[in-house]
């Protein structure tokens, strides 16, 4: 695929490392020289230096055969800009990076087709979405859905009190668990599980399984006395914690701590009653205490420093709150906040990256996601009538190395996989593998 990226920032930039890994015919484009000259020494890709609203500039970026153009500069209107242009140059696909949330709704989809936007991504919406997801209880690290939840992905951090320790899965396995333990992290490197392995205090063990389930699984990583999440405290209040308070469940009380007093009375003007704005420093754990931090059972970190907000939820699991969330943005910095025990790490750049990966695969796929602390991508594949993946049973695929199938929904209903499982068309099919390695499964699919 030739792709076309506008925008040498920090979407934009790590996109282009990523994809330039799967030996994509990636261009990258920007105006500002000085965000081009160590992408161009150092990776595969090709490096224009041009603004991406000009004509001539994505005529010599080659746009015209472009398969998918992505436009992701911190400016919207620039963004909408240049995918309408390349769109009418020849691009058959375009993606914008977008601030507005009104122009996500459905309403306005085909409008921005004819405009010739084919799609729109909003950062921060889809952070908000995946901070509701991970607090909605305290003992998970994350949280994610197929198929309107008929089957489920959560992430845990395996503590002593779990029951499940140094038993081999395939041990596991011969007791009819209603689970898949689908990925493992232990320190900093990441395993796809076989029959021999087992989990180790302190990994991060990535399970799927259905709804009805997930009070068995709590009892199995011994976790059934961490306190349900009611009180939920903000520090930092940007577009994020905006949505967020927005995106949570009607019984959590939320409280928004905000540093700018012009700000606080935004975001009075923006949420409801249910959501109190303080106006105050985040950093002050004095503030904290009174405004009740410690009756709080999650604390979000989201102001612009990702320093800060390391720190602010480290000061917060001292004072006694089990779930805290960090906005990371340094992606360098990930691994650090994993290693001190942040519970749950948001980058925005990861999430853009999952979202705009998925349009590059031929398959039918719904999702795609990279989990933050593992270094491995999850995937929700539709099954096509006579696909490889439908011939034989999941046992004797001849899967890759680094890959497996977490579970699947038929007819609506979440189902967790066996080795004895025959994949059927119209599955949803959920696969989990190492880093970069979708478009390796892509073909038992197509």
């Amino acid at each position: 695929m030739k792709i076309i990226i506008a925008g040498a920032g920090a979407v934009g930039t790590h996109l282009a490392k990523l994809l330039s890994k799967e030996k994509q015919d990636i261009v990258l484009m920007d105006d500002s020289e000085d965000k081009l000259v160590a992408l161009d020494a150092n990776y595969d890709l090709m490096t224009v230096c041009t603004s991406p609203t000009s004509i001539a500039g994505l005529k010599d970026a080659g746009v015209a055969n472009a398969d998918l153009f992505i436009a992701v500069t911190p400016d919207e209107s620039r963004n909408m800009t240049a995918c309408m242009l390349a769109s009418n140059l020849g691009a058959k696909k375009t993606v914008a990076r977008i601030d507005n949330f009104e122009y996500l709704q459905p309403i306005h989809q085909e409008f921005f087709k004819k405009l010739g936007v084919d799609s729109l991504i909003y950062p921060e919406m889809l952070a908000a979405k995946e901070i509701v997801s991970s607090i909605k209880m305290s003992w998970i690290r994350q949280w994610w859905e197929f198929c309107g939840g008929a089957l489920i992905l959560i992430g845990v951090k395996i503590r002593q009190t779990a029951t499940i320790l140094d038993i081999p899965l395939s041990e596991l396995g011969k007791q009819n668990i209603p689970f898949h333990i689908v990925a493992i992290k232990r320190g900093n490197e990441t395993i796809i599980p076989r029959g021999d392995d087992t989990i180790k205090l302190y990994d991060i063990v990535y399970f799927t399984t259905t709804q009805k389930y997930i009070p068995y699984i709590r009892k199995v990583v011994g976790k059934e006395h961490y306190a349900d999440v009611r009180n939920v405290m903000i520090m930092g209040g940007s577009r994020i914690a905006v949505r967020t308070a927005q995106y949570a469940p009607e019984y959590m009380k939320m409280k928004i701590v905000e540093n700018d007093a012009a700000r606080c009375v935004r975001l009075t003007e923006l949420l409801d009653d249910k959501t109190m704005v303080i106006n105050g420093d985040g950093r002050d754990v004095d503030l904290l205490v009174e405004e009740g931090l410690k009756d709080t059972e999650a604390f979000v970190a989201l102001t612009g420093s990702s320093e800060t907000n390391i720190l602010a939820c480290l000061a917060a699991k001292r004072m006694g709150v089990r779930k805290t969330v960090a906005e990371v943005e340094n992606i360098d910095y990930i691994g650090m906040a994993e290693s001190l025990d942040i519970g749950t790490v948001i980058n925005k750049k990861l999430i853009a990256a999952s979202h705009i990966y998925q349009m590059m695969l031929n398959a039918d796929v719904s999702n795609v996601k990279c989990l933050t602390f593992a270094n491995a991508d999850v995937a929700e594949f539709k099954v096509k009538e006579g696909s490889a993946i439908t011939k034989r049973k999941v046992k004797d695929l001849g899967l890759p190395k680094g890959t497996t199938i977490g579970g699947l929904i038929r007819n609506g209903e979440g189902i967790v996989v066996t080795g004895d499982t025959q994949i059927q068309p119209k599955d949803h099919v959920v696969v989990f593998c190492l880093s970069m390695m979708i478009k390796k499964i892509e073909k038992f699919f197509n």
